[in-house]
């Protein structure tokens, strides 16, 4: 049963694929290129902002991260660096 099964949805990817090669070679090159990016934007668009949004923060707040773990670091050794004189501070 399952081999058939795997079979039967070869075939139907295989055709589906087909019917949408031959959908898409009768169109002109402009619903290709123009048309189906712009309303796949316009229907993903919130989709896709909404992602580059939550990356973009992701991305900031490593960055401001790094930079707090990096001073205290550098403040951390600077106290600790042992004898020197109030002045070096």
């Amino acid at each position: 049963m399952a081999l058939l099964s795997k079979y039967q949805n070869a075939a139907a990817t295989k055709e589906t694929t087909t019917v949408m090669e031959n959908l898409l070679k009768n169109l002109p090159w402009w619903v290709k290129w123009i048309g189906i990016p712009v309303i796949a934007l316009v229907v993903f668009g919130g989709l896709i902002a909404s992602l580059i949004s939550i990356v973009v923060g992701l991305l900031f707040k490593v960055v401001v991260f790094v930079i707090l773990v990096g001073a205290l670091v550098f403040v951390v050794k600077r106290v600790t660096s042992g004898g020197g004189s109030k002045r070096d501070w």
